[in-house]
């Protein structure tokens, strides 16, 4: 649940631009990922105030979790930190970075990013992390003030459990079905399965 005086973790838009512009989702670089997660640049902000200026993007974490040729769904509820999500199916699973988590640096996001999954949901199974890509959608108004990083989780077992009741409904879907009802998604998830599925076509 956020605060009206959360302080939350982003850049400056000016970084971004000069790290890459993109609409939809970027495959993962290292090279990309260090341009944009430059110390210089990272800072706490008021979040009342980061919602709806586009001057910075907030950095969300957005962990996917799959197992096999199926991803876990579920529907956000209205007890989800972001209004203008609620109601829609998602397959990504994290939130923003608060002060709390840290310094504004690296380590902060990661400390950040594995709270809001653990929080969210318990993972009862082994497990391979990985980082997957980057998503940006300017063309509407949450997503012009906000940038995700992708991770991809890969679990040897389907077995997750939701702990919180924004995560409505959660459930493992094969990637086949997944994108025959794309409209159905948040736009953030629409590109990740795209990408997914495609890779998954190619396997």
């Amino acid at each position: 649940m956020s605060k009206p005086d959360e302080l939350v973790l982003v850049i400056p838009r000016r970084q971004f631009e000069s790290a890459g512009v993109f609409h939809g989702f970027r495959a993962f670089d290292e090279d990309y990922h260090s341009r944009l997660m430059a110390p210089g640049g990272l800072s706490f902000q008021p979040r009342s105030r980061m919602e709806t200026d586009p001057a910075f993007k907030q950095l969300i974490p957005y962990v996917i979790l799959r197992h096999g040729r199926q991803i876990f769904e579920y529907i956000r509820g209205s007890s989800g930190g972001e209004s203008r999500l609620h109601h829609h199916r998602s397959v990504g699973i994290g939130g923003h970075i608060s002060s709390d988590d840290g310094r504004a640096d690296g380590d902060a996001y990661r400390a950040g990013m594995l709270r809001e999954l653990h929080e969210e949901v318990e993972l009862r199974s082994a497990f391979f992390e990985q980082l997957f890509g980057f998503i940006c959608d300017d063309t509407i108004p949450v997503g012009k003030v906000h940038l995700g990083i992708v991770h991809l989780i890969d679990l040897e077992s389907p077995d997750v459990v939701a702990r919180e009741t924004g995560i409505a409904g959660g459930r493992f879907t094969e990637i086949s079905e997944l994108i025959t009802r794309l409209d159905e998604f948040e736009t953030w998830s629409q590109f990740a399965l795209e990408i997914i599925a495609n890779e998954n076509g190619r396997a």
